[in-house]
């Protein structure tokens, strides 16, 4: 991420008034392999190809903030399998883990992982470190700004199933505490060693989606202490939350967490959102990312892109989609928003 996009992105989440507001996007390895044409393993396993790839999505797309940009991840493996999941490669999508917890009584086998040593982990952090020389290197302007987490629940739900999860918060309660106690300290200790990897970064992204899912009682019971406990550890840094389930109904619980960015879903009410976050912390969508981004025509996109920036503010505001970029969004698609992103500049 360049500097001047960081920068664009503090000052949205600090309220400075656009004449146009910035785009941005989330980008992982679901999009990236596709998109440039490779397999999964190769994106995975190759770091120059890695490297290449990521600087390639940049350079094409000047005017569109990826986050967090540079990312190195595995699917969503590395929490999980840091934490004892078990996982399987595949040459043309994403891994996968493996669901290993089957009762609450298995929980007393987990313990809160050392990142230098255990799962994926440590090759993440060596990626990281190898990535950011290389970005000094080559351009100092170019460096990794924020790093990344999947949040408390969605851990939980890999490694204990999230039917599993939420029967078991109405039947055994403090049994899923005390695997939610687990799982948000694995996402403290994991932010910190990458930040400890990666001097430059100075912001985190944290992705949960299942407090949507809960009702209002269970969400204030079973995510805000836990969503609260990892925010208010990093505070200082800029924080950036992804939940794009319907939080329409747990909103004003949402708006009291210290978040600066919030990517919110799709089915999420612009005018809603901004009810309860107006003036606390920047928005960031609301284009469909599916049925618009991948599967609508480059007129659809700039057509819903237009009636969303029609109704947003000058300020806390990024264009972009209810969510991340999907598999199989198609490149003209992105286009689109890159040269309304440009519009405004």
């Amino acid at each position: 991420m360049l500097q001047r996009e960081w920068q664009t992105l503090i000052d949205a989440a600090e309220g400075k008034r656009f004449a146009r507001p910035p785009a941005a996007l989330i980008i992982d390895s679901p999009w990236l392999p596709d998109y440039a044409g490779i397999t999964h393993l190769d994106y995975y396993l190759l770091p120059d190809l890695w490297l290449k790839v990521n600087l390639q999505v940049e350079k094409e797309f000047p005017n569109i903030i990826f986050m967090p940009s540079f990312w190195v991840e595995y699917g969503m493996l590395i929490e999980p399998s840091a934490l004892g999941a078990p996982f399987m490669w595949s040459p043309n999508s994403m891994p996968s883990a493996k669901k290993f917890l089957e009762s609450p009584e298995e929980f007393g086998r987990l313990k809160v992982p050392n990142p230098e040593r255990d799962g994926l982990m440590p090759l993440v952090l060596n990626l990281y470190r190898w990535v950011g020389a290389r970005l000094k290197e080559m351009n100092p302007e170019q460096e990794i700004k924020m790093v990344a987490s999947r949040g408390p629940l969605t851990i939980a739900s890999f490694i204990y199933g999230l039917t599993d999860l939420l029967i078991g918060i109405k039947l055994e309660p403090e049994a899923m505490k005390k695997l939610l106690e687990i799982t948000t300290e694995t996402v403290i200790v994991w932010l910190k060693a990458q930040l400890s990897a990666v001097p430059s970064a100075e912001g985190v992204l944290v992705l949960d989606d299942i407090p949507g899912l809960m009702s209002p009682e269970d969400y204030d019971e079973f995510a805000h202490p836990y969503l609260k406990a990892v925010f208010d550890e990093f505070d200082g840094k800029l924080i950036a939350y992804h939940n794009d389930s319907n939080t329409t109904h747990i909103l004003p619980r949402l708006a009291e967490l210290d978040i600066d960015i919030f990517n919110f879903g799709k089915e999420v009410p612009l005018q809603k959102i901004l009810e309860h976050t107006y003036g606390k912390m920047a928005v960031m969508g609301n284009i469909s990312p599916l049925e618009v981004l991948r599967d609508g025509s480059p007129e659809d996109v700039r057509r819903e892109a237009e009636a969303v920036l029609a109704k947003a503010p000058d300020r806390y505001f990024i264009l972009s989609v209810g969510g991340g970029v999907s598999p199989g969004t198609p490149k003209r698609n992105v286009e689109v928003l890159e040269r309304i992103a440009g519009e405004g500049t």
